[in-house]
């Protein structure tokens, strides 16, 4: 019998490759999936109608808004780092995101129950509270129910799940609006609150009793604590990069008031919008995450910020809902090309043994970002409209060309690039 050759040695490989591309994701993958689609229900039912909420009847100004959405989503991120390396510390995921998604949910009825802005942003600083402790948690369960090789198709199909349920809970509330609630909207708009606050329950129920996790060994009393110093160096550099480009984007209900304010989009046509730009990232991100394991991921993190710089460039400059529907659409393909993608580059980036901990690193630096960010868009949208989206397309387009001129080296293999 022959000796194998390094011909068939390459084919074995290649063959095991596909193998490995070919086989079914892990059911705790998959059931996590579906936590995410009923959280978005429930969030998304409600996202777009909160700047109308706030301006409108609750009457805060457009500071105000921006405060609320800073604090929120900083405080989420900052509480990522946190609960990741508690998660590593602790040896446990799943006790983490439970309590998340419920957190999450509770915040809906409180928001319903707002009088003043004040209240919102005690409701949503909650909201986010919830999101800061399931999400790195969460990650580090998709990348340990999947073998490297897949991680970019566990990520897509997550975030594809995710993005289904953006797109439902948009219409939904719609529906509810355009359908079956009628009055005054401050007494319409809980109503819709009230009811996201079901889909909300209905994931805790699901990853309480569907989602498992492998076990894994607590670290250690003298085990890493969160610190960047300690992030290996292509790590560092990539959330480098990563906090330029988040410093120009600020909260999406920026773009939901421009449209709403100065694009003629109606408050019950911004479901619609908002729900159309949600299709095409469901449609596309199980694909592009495949796309990305076979491909690498870095140059498509710097397509989605380039496409980021064009919209927002285009709210700066056009009017019209024509043009408001166009820039949605086309927002939804950078966040498909960056939303799962980022999150598997942090995964691709950190080391194995305090994964969590590190993926939360890279969620906390894009919620550092996220207080000025949104409080900076607040005062210049006072000032002009359209300045927001000079700075946002200006970060973006920075950010990806310093993207694509960095080599990023990870802790298991020589380069992501």
């Amino acid at each position: 019998m022959s000796a194998p050759t390094e011909s068939s040695d390459i084919t074995g490989e290649a063959e095991k490759r596909r193998g490995h591309h070919g086989r079914p994701l892990n059911r705790t993958v998959k059931a996590l999936g579906v936590v995410s689609l009923l959280a978005d229900v429930s969030s998304e039912m409600v996202y777009p109608l909160n700047p109308i909420f706030i301006t409108r009847v609750l009457g805060a100004p457009a500071w105000a808004l921006g405060l609320i959405e800073g604090i929120a989503e900083s405080t989420a991120s900052l509480l990522k780092l946190y609960s990741g390396w508690l998660s590593d510390r602790a040896g446990k995921r799943k006790p983490l995101a439970v309590t998340g998604y419920a957190l999450s949910a509770v915040g809906k009825p409180m928001i319903a129950l707002s009088s003043v802005w004040g209240h919102m942003l005690a409701a949503r600083f909650v909201d986010r509270v919830g999101k800061g402790l399931r999400t790195a948690p969460r990650d580090a369960l998709i990348a340990e129910n999947c073998d490297a090789d897949q991680r970019g198709r566990a990520f897509g199909f997550h975030r594809s799940m995710d993005t289904v349920g953006a797109v439902l809970g948009p219409l939904i509330g719609y529906v509810l609006l355009s359908r079956f609630l009628r009055g005054p909207e401050a007494l319409v708009f809980p109503s819709v609150y009230w009811i996201a606050f079901i889909p909300g329950v209905l994931g805790v129920a699901v990853i309480w009793l569907w989602v498992s996790e492998p076990e894994a060994k607590p670290l250690a009393g003298n085990a890493f604590r969160p610190s960047f110093r300690d992030l290996g160096p292509g790590f560092r550099k990539y959330l480098l990069i990563v906090a330029l480009f988040s410093i120009g984007n600020s909260s999406d209900v920026f773009l939901i008031l421009r449209a709403q304010q100065d694009m003629g989009v109606s408050p019950s046509n911004v479901f619609l919008l908002y729900a159309l730009f949600n299709v095409v990232e469901a449609a596309l991100s199980y694909p592009t995450g495949m796309l990305s394991d076979r491909v690498g991921r870095k140059r498509l993190v710097a397509l989605g910020w380039s496409v980021f710089a064009v919209v927002y460039a285009g709210f700066a400059l056009l009017k019209g809902q024509a043009a408001a529907f166009g820039l949605f659409i086309l927002y939804g393909f950078y966040t498909t090309l960056t939303q799962g993608l980022q999150r598997a580059m942090a995964a691709d980036l950190s080391h194995p043994d305090r994964r969590a901990t590190e993926i939360g690193a890279f969620h906390m630096v894009v919620g550092l970002a996220a207080l000025p960010a949104s409080q900076l868009a607040g005062v210049l949208y006072g000032v002009n409209r359209s300045l927001p989206f000079v700075i946002g397309a200006i970060c973006a387009a920075l950010a990806a060309g310093a993207l694509l001129a960095t080599r990023l080296d990870s802790p298991a293999r020589a380069s992501v690039d």
